[in-house]
């Protein structure tokens, strides 16, 4: 069941603080208020993907039950959401700076726009998991101990898992994106290369290149039913 459009400007609960960025922004997860949670699914880690945090914003404010073995974090860099830009407030791309065996220290680029080269610069930070975006989330997960995580970012229209699962499957059927085993190019550093070293699975969940409306017209319902267990997983 979805609220009615009518009571979807509030949230039903409040979150939980995780951690603190580093400008000392709230780092919130939502969380079943019992059970276990089988299912993270989070977005905003990348602050120039704003669309990926008001998608799920939507979806969870549009419940009209509570989170059914489901965790949500909306923003994961709420420094890089509230400037605008890819990384944190130090300039760390996030999702370079997770402690896995290929962490590399140099300097990471990414496009202006996909049609573009890549050749913006980012730091992979000081060290692996230097950030406090970074270690706050490693510390969730040791806590929730999900089965699997679905990350949400865009703008390469493709449900990534190198798993190839079941789930993966499901949310491609669901939305008509893509399944692909990687995204075509290395990664080191990054949330999944972390999590694959912990045999936790991980499902990049990439938005396509649209707008905000057409995103929640096309992507909600799936969404939803993930975030009330009405998928066939839990």
């Amino acid at each position: 069941m979805l609220r009615p459009r009518s009571n979807r400007g509030t949230f039903r609960s409040l979150p939980e603080t995780y951690g603190r960025s580093v400008l000392g922004t709230a780092l919130e997860v939502w969380k079943p208020t019992a059970g276990s949670v089988h299912t993270l699914l989070f977005a905003g880690m990348h602050g120039e993907e704003p669309e990926t945090t008001v998608v799920l914003s939507r979806a969870l404010r549009a419940l009209e039950g509570d989170l059914q073995r489901c965790a949500v974090v909306l923003g994961a860099n709420p420094d890089g959401l509230v400037r605008g830009t890819r990384g944190n407030a130090n300039g760390v791309d996030l999702n370079r700076n997770f402690p896995a065996a290929n962490w590399q220290p140099d300097p990471v680029t990414h496009r202006w726009v996909v049609e573009e080269a890549s050749d913006v610069l980012l730091s992979t930070g000081s060290g692996p998991g230097s950030e406090p975006e970074t270690g706050a989330l490693m510390g969730l997960i040791d806590a929730l101990d999900p089965q699997r995580v679905i990350a949400l970012h865009a703008p390469l229209a493709c449900i990534d898992d190198p798993l190839g699962s079941s789930e993966a499957h499901w949310l491609g059927r669901e939305t008509g994106l893509p399944v692909v085993p990687d995204v075509g190019y290395p990664t080191p550093g990054s949330f999944g290369s972390w999590c694959a070293e912990r045999k936790l699975p991980v499902i990049t969940y990439e938005f396509p290149r649209k707008s905000v409306e057409a995103l929640v017209i096309d992507h909600l319902p799936a969404l939803t039913q993930v975030l009330t267990g009405q998928w066939p997983f839990d």
